[in-house]
């Protein structure tokens, strides 16, 4: 009787401890010390804790309570604050949290897949930039790479972190360029999240929901979802011997893929959003930069419909109005044309610039930075500056030019076409050549040919080419790799175009690229 008393005991102890835990004041993780807070704006705290607890925050002279709910939730909303600090946060319910050397300023959001996730460390001059990366009011913070097919509510423990050469190593080399040179220009603290993720497509960081309302084709999803009940354990280790055979060969013949297991990837439509942008929603930021697109080549036209429903669905969510986005074009790799063709690298940029009508958002272009044979082109000194030039002049009213040229209108005179640009700044030039490169020229065959180009005003370039007597079409830089050389003098290169609207290979193409041998035709 004795033992069982002892044995009841000691089990309701536990339970009660257990509960006790469960009851703490907790914050959610993307909250600590070091982190950077939004200025100028009411930014969302929230967090767990016993159910009906009443929860304090309190920073800068400033305090708020809530009340959980019935799920143990709380948030409340801190008053606009300017840029400054340190400052001390003190959460309080039946325990304490107190987060230090809380900073205010601008924070923004770090996104895409490899060439945002590429670090410092690997970047052009990494040795010198992190000896000089002495920067203790720029925080940084990486959120975790976790998929998840359904949406999180939290990450797992990381920590904000000041700038320095141990912190910033494996940190975004571009989102760090680019937050370094607002910290400069505005004398303000700069808080960078990076949540990028190599090999990424652009469908994982959208919300399943806000696919299947807004994207005009239902067989994408209704794909993936075959896909998915088709994959097996089997088939993940099947493939991993096969590629780790042809490993051990030297990688004769076809290259292979490494293995994923698609459940789990950061391929599958939602997975990324899910599990590294869901928990941190709400978090205040003043914008969001991007670079993604390699993982959906071949796919030009259905990112020109995704990509707008991935930003929207990340500002209705976000609820801080039409915030910032800014993304960096596609670039280019392989070899340069040697006649002009089709290509699906000039697609995807295509597809992207056509989200620049949706409000407050940017692009800079980045082909002309690319690497022929590598993907992870290293100058990310450049997009840094070009994003930063894009924020000060769009985000921040300064009196600069952020966007490059672009193709505003043409006009056909006799074997002539004369393109006219917009976003000129300081007029256009051939940058390291005395003749123009990267424009071709079609007939009504629509078979087009190098053509010659040149400046006849400020903001208008003359194309033609003597073989094509009348013209009706002009392409530039539409190339995986072009050889291109038109610029605006501040340094900007003019966007690739193209003046026609004939078909091209991605339209229509929906279909998810899949990364294994297990194909779509085996259903």
């Amino acid at each position: 009787m004795l033992q069982n008393r002892l044995k009841y005991s000691l089990l309701l102890l536990f339970c009660v401890s257990v509960f006790a835990l469960k009851a703490e004041v907790k914050v959610a993780n993307i909250f600590g010390s070091k982190m950077v807070l939004q200025r100028n704006q009411a930014n969302p705290v929230w967090g767990t804790a016993k159910k009906t607890e009443l929860v304090t925050v309190s920073i800068n002279g400033q305090k708020h309570t809530a009340i959980t709910d019935k799920e143990g939730k709380w948030k409340i909303k801190l008053d606009p604050m300017e840029a400054g600090g340190p400052f001390t946060m003190i959460v309080e319910g039946k325990n304490k949290i107190v987060f230090n050397d809380i900073l205010i300023g601008e924070v923004w959001i770090c996104t895409g897949q490899s060439n945002m996730q590429w670090s410092v460390e690997n970047s052009n001059h990494s040795d010198l930039e992190l000896l000089a990366a002495n920067y203790p009011e720029i925080r940084l913070f990486t959120i975790p790479l976790v998929a998840g097919s359904e949406p999180q509510t939290d990450i797992k423990d990381t920590t904000w972190s000041e700038c320095n050469v141990e912190t910033l190593a494996k940190f975004s080399a571009a989102g760090y360029f680019f937050g370094r040179k607002l910290h400069q220009i505005l004398g303000v603290p700069v808080g960078l999240i990076n949540a990028s993720w190599g090999a990424s497509s652009l469908a994982s960081w959208i919300p399943r929901d806000a696919i299947e309302e807004n994207y005009n084709h239902p067989e994408f999803l209704e794909d993936w979802d075959w896909r998915i009940t088709q994959f097996t354990d089997k088939m993940l280790a099947d493939y991993t011997k096969e590629y780790e055979a042809w490993e051990a060969a030297g990688k004769p013949g076809k290259k292979m893929r490494p293995p994923r297991d698609i459940r789990i990837g950061q391929n599958r439509p939602a997975n990324a959003y899910n599990g590294v942008i869901n928990p941190v929603i709400g978090y205040g930021i003043k914008g969001a930069i991007w670079c993604q697109g390699e993982s959906n080549l071949g796919r030009g036209d259905q990112y020109s419909d995704l990509f707008p429903i991935m930003i929207n669905s990340w500002r209705e969510r976000w609820q801080q109005c039409d915030f910032s986005f800014y993304w960096i074009q596609i670039a280019s790799m392989k070899e340069p044309d040697v006649e002009p063709t089709s290509s699906s690298w000039a697609e995807l940029r295509e597809a992207m610039s056509k989200t620049l009508f949706l409000p407050n958002t940017g692009e800079v272009i980045s082909m002309d930075v690319g690497e022929g044979n590598n993907i992870h082109y290293r100058n990310k000194q450049e997009m840094g500056s070009r994003l930063a030039r894009l924020a000060l002049d769009e985000t921040y009213g300064y009196d600069i030019e952020g966007k490059s040229p672009r193709y505003k209108s043409m006009e056909i005179k006799d074997d002539k076409i004369i393109i006219t640009f917009n976003h000129i700044d300081k007029g256009l030039y051939a940058y390291n050549a005395n003749t123009i490169k990267g424009f071709a020229i079609a007939a009504a065959d629509q078979k087009f040919v190098w053509a010659e180009a040149k400046i006849i005003a400020a903001n208008k370039v003359e194309v033609f080419a003597n073989e094509i007597e009348n013209p009706v079409a002009v392409r530039y830089a539409w190339s995986n790799m072009p050889n291109a050389n038109l610029y605006d003098r501040n340094s900007l290169p003019v966007a690739c175009f193209r003046t026609d609207q004939w078909p091209i290979a991605s339209e229509g193409n929906i279909k998810a690229q899949y990364r294994y041998k297990y194909d779509h035709s085996k259903k």
